[in-house]
Formats: C-alpha cells, structure tokens, sequence
C-alpha cells in the first residue's frame, strides 16, 4: 500500500495542473485581416538615416553572400630581391599603360570595325574616301589632346591593343585607310622611337601580350563586363 502512494499522488497532481490550465483563458489570435502586411524593402530603405546602414564590401559565392576585402598583392618568386624588384617594376608600368591605354583601343577598335562594315560593297574610290575622312575627323577631335599626352611606351601598348581589338596592326589599317605611302611614313616615323607598326598580337609566342591579356580581363572583370557597376 506504501508503494501505490508515490504513484496516486503523481496522479493528484497531473489531474489538478491539467484542469487549472483549462481554467486558464486562452490567447486569443489576430484575425488575418488584422495583420499588417511587411512593406517592401524600398520602402523601409527610405525611413533609413545615415547611421542605420553600413555598407561592407561582399562577395557572391555559391549561393550566398560574404564579407569581401582586397588585401596588397603578394609576389611569390624564386628570383633574387634584385630580380624580382626589377620584375614588378615592369609590371606596375606595363598595368599602368595598360590601363591608362586600353579604353581607347576600345573605341578605337569600335570605330575601325564599324568603318570595314560600311566600306563592305563601296566600290567608288571617292565614297570610300568620304566614310574614312568622316569617321577619321570623329576619332581625331575625340583623341587628339589626350592621346598627344600618351609616353613613347603607352603608344606602343596601345599599338598593340588596337591589334587585338580589330585582328589588324596598325600598319595594316593604315595601309586599307590611308594607301601604302602613308603606312610606310607611320612606319619610318615609329621605328626612329623604338616602335613597329607591324607588330602582331601572339598570345602563344609573346609572353608581353599574355601579360597584357590578364590584365585586360582584370579590367574587364571589374569594370565593363561588371554587371553591378553603376
């Protein structure tokens, strides 16, 4: 009987708590038409001031977004700290002309590709000369001042980059737009400071326009083939 005792109150108990909860009032629910829609996030953005958001650069990775910072580049090399000075040396010039170079290969490139286009089944020799002279006069007053201030090296660089916008070096396009005397005076002219009109775009032979093409990419990369940029 002793042993029941410990069970029976167990029970007492679990009945008493179960009925002073059904004596409780129950919470009652908000209709559904009482509750308030969430506003869009445009809408939340503009009840936001200066202090309610702080802007962290992120990166999109596998589904999901994370904390982003560029850190200062490391070079790793096996060259002597002579060599290897001497080697980013090169690079921070060659990126700089690069940089400095490449938008107007772009539009340069553009405007040669869209003059082939219109010049496409123009036989007479003065049309053809009417389309050159128009579309060289547009290249002229858009370039002229900031191409006078180009160095000796960026010119070269950007020689090289029309090469690879158009498939085309420099001496080529001349010779198609401005007959071959005028190439050939270009060409005299450039090589009196080191330059050739006729030098090719060879990703597998060249290792200076492998270096140019990454760091093309890199441009491209964060700046005309970004699609976030604004």
């Amino acid at each position: 009987m002793l042993q029941k005792q410990p069970l029976l109150f167990l029970l007492a108990a679990g009945l008493l708590f179960q009925n002073s909860l059904a004596g409780q009032q129950q919470p009652l629910l908000p209709e559904a038409d009482s509750i308030k829609p969430v506003p869009p996030l445009t809408e939340i953005m503009k009840r936001w001031g200066p202090n309610d958001t702080v802007l962290v650069p992120a990166i999109w990775y596998r589904n999901e977004i994370m904390s982003y910072r560029e850190g200062d580049m490391v070079w790793i090399s096996n060259l002597s700290p002579e060599q290897l000075r001497k080697h980013v040396e090169a690079w921070n010039r060659l990126r700089n002309a690069v940089y400095v170079t490449y938008p107007y290969a772009r539009v340069a490139g553009t405007t040669i590709n869209q003059i082939n286009v219109q010049l496409e089944g123009v036989d007479s020799k003065r049309k053809r000369k009417e389309v050159i002279k128009n579309r060289e006069k547009e290249l002229r007053n858009q370039f002229t001042e900031p191409l006078t201030n180009l160095s000796v090296y960026q010119g070269k660089i950007l020689m090289k980059l029309i090469n690879r916008q158009t498939g085309n070096n420099c001496y080529e396009i001349l010779q198609e737009f401005k007959g071959s005397l005028n190439a050939r005076l270009y060409q005299t002219i450039a090589f009196f400071f080191g330059g050739n009109l006729k030098q090719d775009w060879d990703l597998a032979k060249n290792r200076t326009d492998r270096d140019i093409e990454s760091i093309i990419r890199e441009i491209d990369g964060t700046w005309y083939n970004n699609p976030y940029r604004r």
